[in-house]
């Protein structure tokens, strides 16, 4: 199965005019309305959403990967100097072997991967991910907050000018295509178009690509990300060198993830789920050296290119003050008491609290 593509252009040219009420913008467009209520139908199904938004190109993803690729080349000791483990790692460099899967730590997800049919279960990690992340910090931060642990200022490695902007700039890029995503979902789910993008204001936002290192890790069921969902509100990947990404639909089937160049992945997280009382849920996903991610590594070396497997995530979050409680109609639902209202950096902290984040065993804040 081949995760659906949705084409932003057209929703960009008449986004400005567009009435906040779902209502009435189904009459000012019936094709717009249509769209929107498909993104909303594909999150809901699938967790997973294939996008082509024209300000987010090809060019500027293999910029970003180049960048990342001569970063994680790096020696060991260079990136260890922009470790943060103070910070819980929630800025700067996180070595291989120190984010933990949520599979191996959550005995609830473990008792659901036992009930599932064999060809439907996840690779079973064996310890902590044998992958490199960095975090950074995209977007502006509130000056006044209850959760500054969650806003730190990010950390930049010495001999990469480029760094700041390269980094910035495609964060910014994917935020903007979240947040048209975050609108035409709102819409098709019958809420203001604003609903969810004015809970995103100054959220901790993070640009978090992982580097997997294919030489040391290359053979095929090597477990980079084990399953697990992401507990921001979307995550968003620009097209991989290499893949490995398999998603599980909400009916339980599991699927390979094929990103087209120049398009962009999304995936729910926990916070939309909590936002929406379960009407969409977090997709749970997992990342493994595959018979593809093999073949992908033989090119790469005829063609004497890297063989650090770049991700170029980045997780969008509810801002951490503000209150995560479903909205509108969804506050009606029967699961809704399964979602009582917190503020949303409250909810992350105790999401890294069950899986041990909070000393220096960590995942991310969006794991």
């Amino acid at each position: 199965m081949e995760v659906p593509v949705i084409d932003l252009s057209r929703y960009l040219e008449i986004a400005d005019q567009l009435s906040a009420d779902p209502a009435k913008i189904a009459a000012q467009s019936a094709e717009l309305g249509e769209l929107c209520k498909e993104v909303s139908r594909i999150l809901k199904e699938t967790g997973a959403l294939v996008v082509k938004d024209p300000r987010c190109s090809a060019e500027d993803n293999d910029r970003f990967i180049d960048m990342m690729e001569k970063y994680f080349e790096m020696p060991a000791e260079f990136k260890r100097l922009q470790e943060r483990p103070h910070l819980h790692y929630q800025v700067g460099v996180t070595p291989e072997g120190v984010e933990v899967p949520r599979s191996l730590v959550d005995e609830e997800i473990q008792e659901k991967l036992k009930a599932m049919p064999k060809e439907l279960q996840p690779s079973f990690p064996q310890g902590a991910d044998p992958k490199w992340r960095y975090m950074w910090r995209v977007g502006p931060r509130p000056s006044n907050t209850q959760f500054k642990e969650l806003n730190a200022e990010p950390v930049i490695p010495e001999g990469f000018p480029e760094w700041k902007d390269t980094m910035d700039s495609w964060g910014l890029k994917m935020i903007s295509a979240i947040e048209v995503v975050a609108e035409m979902a709102a819409i098709g789910f019958g809420l203001p178009k604003d609903a969810f993008t004015s809970l995103m204001k100054q959220g901790p936002h993070l640009l978090a690509p992982t580097g997997s290192d294919l030489r040391r890790y290359g053979n095929e069921g090597t477990v980079f990300a084990g399953y697990h969902y992401d507990l921001n509100f979307l995550t968003i990947h620009g097209r991989s060198r290499f893949p490995g990404l398999s998603i599980w639909l909400r009916n339980g089937q599991k699927v390979q993830v094929k990103v087209p160049v120049g398009c962009l992945l999304i995936q729910t997280g926990k916070q939309i789920e909590w936002l929406t009382a379960g009407d969409c849920i977090a997709g749970m996903h997992e990342v493994v050296v595959t018979k593809r991610t093999i073949d992908a590594i033989k090119l790469a070396s005829e063609q004497n290119r890297s063989l650090w497997r770049v991700s170029s995530t980045l997780f969008a979050h509810i801002a951490s003050d503000a209150v995560l409680k479903p909205l509108g109609h969804f506050a009606e639902s029967p699961l809704a008491a399964k979602y009582p209202p917190l503020p949303a950096g409250e909810f992350v902290e105790q999401e890294l609290a069950v899986i041990n984040l909070k000393g220096n065993k960590k995942d991310d804040t969006g794991r």
